[in-house]
């Protein structure tokens, strides 16, 4: 690489880097959106379910059991639904960081490109990419293996 497109390849690097922030940003919104709209169509299912135990009662004690009977089922429902929530937020939490991972790993593998060994910069970004490399390796050893 010679200086004079230095400046270009840098500006390639960043503006790719920035757009895939952004497609994971937006597809991060994605899931959440489809997570919320999924525990919103099981509560209107189960809202509707109520209504119609209401409207099937025949007599007067099934009518005022209806209430306490209603709670507990709500309430062993929600509990179920937080913890398929966090299921969900842990996988959209690591699907986003991988994201995240690997477009900073190819934003420094194309600003290290760019710098190349024939420039002026190549040390000023030695000392980060040490520390990239170091942390990288970690990051892959700690790293659960499989779903």
């Amino acid at each position: 690489m010679t200086t004079e497109t230095l400046p270009l390849n840098l500006l390639k690097a960043n503006a790719e880097l920035q757009l895939r922030l952004t497609r994971l940003l937006q597809e991060s919104s994605h899931q959440w959106l489809d997570s919320v709209k999924e525990a919103s169509s099981q509560g209107i299912a189960e809202t509707s379910a109520e209504i119609e135990g209401v409207l099937r009662s025949a007599n007067w004690q099934a009518l005022a059991s209806l209430p306490t009977e209603a709670f507990w089922r709500q309430f062993q429902g929600r509990v179920a639904h937080v913890q398929t929530f966090q299921q969900v937020a842990i996988k959209n939490q690591a699907a986003f960081t991988s994201g995240l991972h690997q477009a900073i790993e190819s934003w420094h593998k194309a600003v290290s490109s760019a710098l190349g060994s024939d420039t002026p910069f190549a040390d000023v970004f030695k000392q980060w990419n040490a520390l990239w490399s170091q942390t990288t390796e970690a990051t892959q050893r700690k790293a659960p293996k499989g779903d």
